[in-house]
């Protein structure tokens, strides 16, 4: 499934992976509706793309942990164009906490924002695409969606839960020729460690040492359109150290575990 003309619903896409994922989507002809929380940045990022004419970029602000506005915020999306052939949940937030001081609210906070928000956009804009019988419902996880590790239990989880789900939709959708592609990608230099919820609550307010190692948001994006292009159903990439560790937590459980457990993890 080329990009080329098809109309794109792209969340988190005020800055990091969304908002390169904008620019790289827009060079290639895409008609694009922005979603974000912050309506401002949302206007830059329109106004900093090229390759298309700004009435292919409509903006939508919404927030992804007010459930009772999504439904509104998905129709809104599919009278832009009449309907939504791409749907890309990529908003999301992270931690950085040990569990005896995580506070609960951060949980139910991490699970709105990073699963029942982009679960519910994914049932709100898929009638449409059954009807059609066309469509593709693309989610970016982690690689912590495989491999869980200390001080992002609820990341982690959340995580976890999307590849539940999108597999079950993957089997569900497949005969009706609506696609589900899971992306999965290890450190990418975003702001999403400075971002990350502390067991309070509040921003983290710094980088992750991991985080500097990682790819550049253009290096990932360019790999995660091109798995969508293909039409690929489950992409993971990174660092060797990630990549590794999704291996040996498939085939070697027992030895991933005690890696884990003496592993530096911040």
């Amino acid at each position: 499934m080329k990009v080329k003309d098809k109309v794109i619903w792209l969340t988190g896409a005020s800055s990091g992976i969304g908002e390169e994922m904008a620019y790289q989507l827009c060079a290639k002809g895409a008609k694009l509706i922005l979603s974000a929380r912050r309506e401002e940045e949302l206007i830059r990022v329109k106004n900093a793309c090229k390759g298309v004419w700004s009435e292919q970029i409509k903006i939508l602000p919404l927030d992804l942990s007010k459930a009772k506005e999504l439904e509104n915020k998905a129709s809104e999306a599919q009278d832009f164009y009449g309907h939504i052939d791409i749907l890309i949940n990529n908003g999301g937030i992270s931690q950085r906490a040990l569990v005896k001081d995580t506070e609960m609210s951060v949980y139910r906070k991490i699970m709105e924002v990073d699963y029942f928000g982009p679960i519910q956009l994914s049932k709100l804009v898929l009638p449409d695409m059954l009807q059609r019988k066309s469509g593709q419902q693309v989610v970016i996880t982690s690689a912590t969606g495989i491999i869980s590790t200390p001080y992002r239990s609820a990341y982690a989880a959340a995580k976890h839960a999307l590849h539940g789900f999108y597999d079950a939709l993957h089997a569900e959708v497949y005969d009706q020729n609506v696609r589900v592609t899971i992306i999965a990608p290890g450190f990418i230099q975003t702001n999403v460690s400075y971002n990350a919820l502390t067991g309070s609550g509040e921003p983290q307010q710094k980088h992750d040492e991991g985080i500097n190692r990682g790819l550049t948001t253009e290096q990932a994006v360019k790999k995660i359109v091109n798995a969508i292009e293909k039409d690929k159903e489950e992409v993971y990439f990174g660092g060797f150290k990630e990549m590794m560790g999704v291996r040996i937590k498939r085939f070697f459980p027992g030895l991933f575990a005690k890696i884990i457990r003496k592993t530096k993890v911040t």
